[in-house]
């Protein structure tokens, strides 16, 4: 786990330019550091810098950027290549001079090219330089748990394990993509492949860019959507053979994150899927696994004493924090400086606090990510399977709806939860449930469109035709057809799986763990896990309403079914409290119209009249009583964020 950067530029950027960007990122490499520049063809130098957090090898044999062999091929990489064992074995014929993972990249680049993605396993971004063909590969893993930013700036490339390096590189332009912004407010995250600035993408997971020459190409070597529809097709029947299959994966997958030559622990919440992982972490180890787990003085968001109880049951030597309210909110000024572009999930600041805790004892954390999109274990899949019972009835009361009545139209007098179904007509769309007031008001902050003699509708704000006359990207994202499936349930665990757990879960978790040097490895993810559990009946992972019923029989073959089954809860930020209270007046600073027009992002009046009514009455103006703290708290992380970066 380590940081990279560098560039392929006819610009010069000097040897201590990219030192300068290769510190930025100090927090995701400790232990060691190294920057090379190399000359290319047609006036392009080639520069690589990296931050080593020595996890395999501790010796200076795994410097990098590292050279194979004959000095063809240059690399720096981040991340973990867990089959690289058995690679070894495979390439034995490569001269190594080292133990650790990165030098099999290497040989295995060197026997099968660029098609070396196809046989190395893990987490992963990858920029390699091929001396004799003159191509920089930029390489990132199959579900993208590892980041690669890269800007392209008049044809040459610079790229950052992070944002920050990027806006260190001499010449870069902090220029907004305000088109973005009503999707990051809305969602709260951006995807891949924007970025928060132009001419700055995400490389998606899965994806190789190739420069050559100064041409830039790029493809996608894994994609859900093709992968899905491949094994989709070799169902497995037995639900007994695809437990037991699933299972051998999981196991095996454990181990191979459990090799390292630094201490290793595991996230335990007390939810199934970490109490899995910790359950096999120590059905393999002859000593007790380090636990780690934050607890919270509120009940109702506290799961600290069933990580406890399930630690005690397997063995564990657990350790927990419980942590007041103002621990929390201390953490809140640092979110800018680790998470580099607009983050607002709040799930972050329990992220880094069990993180800064793990980092006491250990260097290495396995976590339970991955479990709820490959499973159906969110909430939103029970709303998403009644959503399409509903639908034809939902059509029915659409048409119906817009039947005008004094003050407006009849849909505008039905509860919520039938306006949701009735309005979900875009088969783009389908699972992607929306609040009306929550797209409107994520448009209008930055358009003002509300301010306009008739508002737009939903499904207007939604509409190709209005994103692309604006140039705004929409709130959602219309791309459902894709995946070719039918069931609605099927449909939204693919689309998280390629939108929300590499943008938002996997993002919370790398900013928050690196912040620490701490590295975080996921078994669920692994590509056997993931490849396997597309062939497995969506009927055993939601069998009569039982969600993830699969992975829960595997945990009960651990664990007493009593010690884990309970209501799933969520990570309670008192985001509400805060922005109405310590957080008020720098709010409400962020939103005044002085402010607004000299930072020229959002629309004035209408910004700083939601805000106000939000803190003033909580409602923001809202006829439907609803809490509006999920557009005020993004809203506030960008403003936190401009102010640390740009203004």
């Amino acid at each position: 786990m380590c940081g990279i950067c560098g560039y392929i530029s006819k610009k010069r950027i000097t040897e201590e330019e990219l030192r300068i960007m290769n510190d930025t990122m100090y927090h995701r490499g400790p232990n060691d550091s190294g920057i090379a520049i190399y000359e290319g063809t047609d006036g392009y130098s080639i520069g690589f810098a990296h931050r080593r957090l020595s996890i395999l090898d501790l010796s200076p044999l795994g410097h990098q950027p590292m050279h194979s062999a004959n000095g063809r091929v240059s690399i720096v990489f981040n991340g973990e290549i867990y089959n690289f064992i058995e690679l070894k074995e495979e390439l034995k014929e490569y001269p190594y001079k080292s133990t650790c993972d990165t030098e099999v990249i290497l040989a295995a680049y060197m026997k099968w090219g660029i098609g070396m993605v196809d046989h190395i396993h893990g987490m992963f971004a990858i920029a390699l330089y091929d001396r004799e063909t003159q191509d920089v590969f930029l390489i990132r893993d199959r579900i993208g748990k590892k980041p690669l930013f890269y800007w392209i700036d008049d044809g040459n490339i610079v790229f950052g394990s992070e944002l920050k390096p990027i806006m260190k590189c001499p010449g870069f332009k902090s220029e907004i993509r305000t088109q973005l912004l009503p999707r990051y407010l809305y969602n709260q995250y951006i995807a891949a492949p924007d970025t928060i600035f132009k001419d700055v993408y995400k490389l998606e997971p899965g994806s190789i860019l190739r420069f050559r020459n100064g041409n830039i190409s790029k493809w996608k070597y894994w994609d859900i959507k093709e992968v899905y529809k491949k094994e989709s097709q070799n169902q497995i029947t037995s639900y007994e053979e695809a437990k037991e299959g699933l299972k051998q994966r999981l196991r095996n997958s454990v181990a191979g994150r459990m090799i390292a030559d630094v201490p290793i622990g595991t996230f335990l919440s007390g939810g199934y899927d970490s109490s899995l992982v910790t359950a096999i972490a120590q059905e393999m180890s002859d000593k007790p696994v380090k636990t780690f787990c934050i607890g919270f003085d509120v009940p109702k968001y506290n799961e600290a004493e069933y990580a406890k109880e399930v630690a005690n049951y397997l063995g564990c030597e657990h350790t927990e924090l419980y942590c007041t309210e103002k621990e929390m909110f201390d953490l809140v000024k640092s979110i800018p400086q680790y998470y580099d572009e607009p983050f607002a999930d709040k799930s972050q600041i329990p992220s880094m606090l069990v993180s800064k805790l793990a980092k006491k004892d250990v260097t290495v954390a396995l976590s339970g990510d991955g479990g709820d999109e490959f499973f159906c274990g969110y909430n939103v899949y029970d709303y998403v399977r009644k959503a399409q019972l509903l639908d034809i009835p939902g059509a029915m009361v659409s048409t119906l709806g817009k039947i005008p009545i004094p003050g407006g139209r009849l849909i505008d007098r039905m509860p919520f939860g039938v306006r949701v179904v009735a309005g979900n007509r875009n088969p783009e769309t389908k699972t992607q449930l929306i609040s009306e007031a929550y797209v409107k008001a994520s448009h209008a902050f930055v358009t003002g469109l509300e301010s306009l003699d008739r508002p737009m509708t939903a499904e207007q704000y939604l509409s190709t035709d209005y994103n692309m006359k604006d140039n705004m990207a929409p709130v959602l994202y219309p791309m459902e057809s894709l995946y070719q499936v039918d069931n609605y349930q099927t449909r939204r665990m693919l689309l998280d799986m390629e939108t929300y757990l590499p943008e938002d879960i996997l993002v919370k978790m790398d900013r928050a763990s690196m912040k620490y040097s701490l590295e975080n490895r996921c078994p669920i993810m692994d590509t056997a896990v993931m490849e396997y559990s597309f062939r497995i009946p969506h009927r055993f992972k939601y069998y009569k309403g039982d969600k993830k019923h699969i992975l829960k029989d595997i945990a009960y073959d651990y664990i007493p079914k009593e010690l884990l089954e309970r209501p799933k809860t969520g990570f309670g930020v008192p985001m509400d409290q805060w922005l109405r209270g310590p957080l008020k007046e720098q709010l409400l600073d962020y939103s005044s119209t002085s402010f607004l027009k000299k930072q020229g992002i959002f629309d004035p009046e209408y910004v700083s009249r939601f805000i106000n009514n939000y803190v003033v009455t909580g409602d923001a103006g809202d006829t439907t009583g609803a809490n509006f703290s999920k557009i005020a708290w993004p809203f506030y992380i960008f403003q936190q964020w401009y102010n640390y970066y740009i203004g």
